[in-house]
């Protein structure tokens, strides 16, 4: 019993000694994290969260292993390479595509603004209406006329 009594004095005389690590930035960043800890929405998300820990246990493993494979994928420079190949293996074809429509209505662009001072009739119209190209877009444009008003009645 005395070496307990004897050892009380110790615990008081280390409580007084001053902790190294303890600085007036550690005790300031303590009482930051306090005064967020008062704020309702702090408490309101800290509740949430503590409601959802079930929830965020098991998506854990989940994220963990979609994270190793993330990292595993993003360090692969094999499989980045082949994966980028093969991307531009899919626009290629695309771009030509593209570059043929951008000139075609670059080229289109300028015929109409060579011929603003021709105008364009009633005859004009119902000729131009004889057009194949002018048919497929009228069809291509009440197609789509008819699936939007389609997709709005089920709305």
């Amino acid at each position: 019993m005395s070496q307990a009594i004897n050892e009380q004095p110790s615990i008081r005389n280390a409580s007084s000694i001053e902790n190294p690590f303890t600085s007036s930035a550690v005790s300031q960043a303590q009482i930051d994290v306090l005064n967020q800890l008062l704020k309702p929405e702090v408490q309101e998300s800290l509740t949430v969260l503590v409601e959802n820990l079930p929830k965020l246990a098991e998506m854990v493993p989940y994220l963990t292993k979609s994270y190793d494979l993330a990292q595993s994928i993003m360090t692969d420079r094999v499989l980045i390479n082949d994966l980028v190949g093969g991307i531009q293996e899919c626009v290629k074809p695309l771009e030509g595509k593209i570059k043929e429509c951008a000139a075609t209505a670059i080229e289109a662009n300028d015929w109409a603004q060579a011929n603003q001072e021709t105008t364009i009739g009633v005859f004009g119209l119902f000729r131009m209406l004889k057009d194949p190209q002018i048919q497929k877009v009228f069809r291509f444009a009440q197609a789509y006329l008819d699936l939007t008003s389609k997709k709005q009645e089920k709305q």
